[in-house]
């Protein structure tokens, strides 16, 4: 499939500042990706780069194949840039807004009435077309802003923070708008809430410094930080009877958390003598269930083993997941698990792992080998970050 999007080995440095440095990556047609790294990363130099309104100090952006400062005016025709806040006028209306970007877009004359009708239908901006822009809520001067960089049906969509300042229901629109839209565009989408990405991408990159140090899907973050899969358990066992299972098992380590070994007859004991019952009742009732489905015998002393919990950390060989097959291991050995949670990092875990450490290979005086004189204040670029 031919790629959308070519950024290829792109740097930009400014006088006595680094920006961004040798990013190279690429986007396919149908793609949604997302772009992440924490204030002054990068980010926003790097889609105004795309978009054509900065030029890389090295490198170069293609879209279609065709260099966007080269040939930029026909490049931009193929590309829809929604900033964090969207660039629209306050005394238009929403109709005569969407007349005037189908104008600047080259939207054929003849296509602007069908073209505008089309985005107020689809942005869900119906009843609105006579309403003045200020007058307009967050969530629809977004819709509206979203509006206008798709008017003109571009190949590349680029958001800059899309769901920023919404309320919980303008985010779920915004997000099914952009899941939407991903089946006919390729979008890159900038963004500081993870759960968004896992939500929206299938793919994404992360920036950090200037520099890229991730790309890939959400599922192959734990693999980026060579991070091994967790999970930490409740059974009803003796300490004896879990090991002896589980050290022969050649998918994870375990380890005996003994602070938290408990009995739960004792601790039952301590309430009242009614709920002793119960739980001895249950208990009973439960070895019998896994005499019933392992084939072993329901006797005196599996009762008395099963009375027992213990809490135990398992961290596998691999990121891989295992529980399923850590479930099948001890219920054939007839030790039922009472609680398993998993415990790997979570995505803002491994989001700062990777964006708190300096890059690789950064050579300091690249951020002074090379000045721009085009830009006087290099921290307006990433002021909107």
């Amino acid at each position: 499939m031919k790629d959308v999007l070519e950024v290829r080995q792109v740097s930009k440095v400014y006088e006595g500042q680094r920006g961004v440095h040798q990013l190279d990556f690429t986007m396919e047609r149908g793609e949604i990706v997302g772009f992440l790294g924490p204030n002054g990363a990068g980010k926003t130099t790097t889609m105004r780069m795309i978009t054509g309104y900065l030029h890389p100090t090295e490198g170069s952006v293609l879209v279609d194949g065709v260099s966007v400062h080269d040939q930029g005016r026909s490049v931009r025709s193929k590309i829809g840039y929604l900033p964090e806040t969207p660039p629209l006028y306050p005394d238009m209306t929403v109709q005569s807004y969407l007349k005037f970007v189908a104008n600047l877009r080259d939207v054929p004359a003849r296509e602007v009435k069908l073209r505008i009708s089309e985005m107020v239908s689809r942005l869900g901006l119906q009843g609105r077309e006579k309403q003045l822009v200020r007058g307009l809520s967050k969530g629809y001067k977004q819709r509206l802003g979203l509006a206008g960089a798709i008017i003109h049906k571009p190949d590349l969509l680029v958001l800059d923070e899309p769901t920023s300042g919404l309320d919980p229901n303008q985010i779920i629109e915004i997000r099914d708008l952009i899941r939407e839209l991903g089946e006919n565009h390729t979008v890159l989408l900038s963004t500081h809430i993870l759960p968004e990405v896992s939500t929206l991408c299938n793919r994404m990159l992360i920036i950090n410094q200037g520099r890229l140090v991730l790309d890939g899907s959400p599922q192959e973050l734990g693999s980026a930080v060579g991070e091994r899969f967790k999970v930490s358990l409740e059974v009803k066992a003796t300490e004896q009877q879990l090991l002896q299972v589980l050290n022969p098992w050649e998918k994870a380590k375990s380890e005996v958390i003994p602070l938290s070994s408990t009995s739960s007859l004792s601790s039952s004991s301590e309430g009242n003598t009614e709920a002793t019952a119960s739980e001895l009742a249950g208990e009973d009732h439960t070895a019998a269930s896994v005499a019933e489905t392992t084939g072993t015998p329901d006797t005196g002393e599996t009762a008395s083993h099963l009375a027992s919990t213990v809490h135990v950390r398992l961290t596998g060989e691999t990121s891989e997941d295992f529980r399923e097959e850590l479930f099948y291991l001890l219920s054939g050995a007839g030790l039922p698990i009472l609680e398993m949670k998993r415990e790997n990092l979570s995505l803002e875990q491994i989001f700062l792992k990777l964006t708190t450490s300096e890059p690789e290979n950064y050579d300091a005086a690249d951020a002074q080998d090379v000045s721009d004189p085009k830009v006087s204040n290099p921290g307006s670029e990433e002021g909107s970050q």
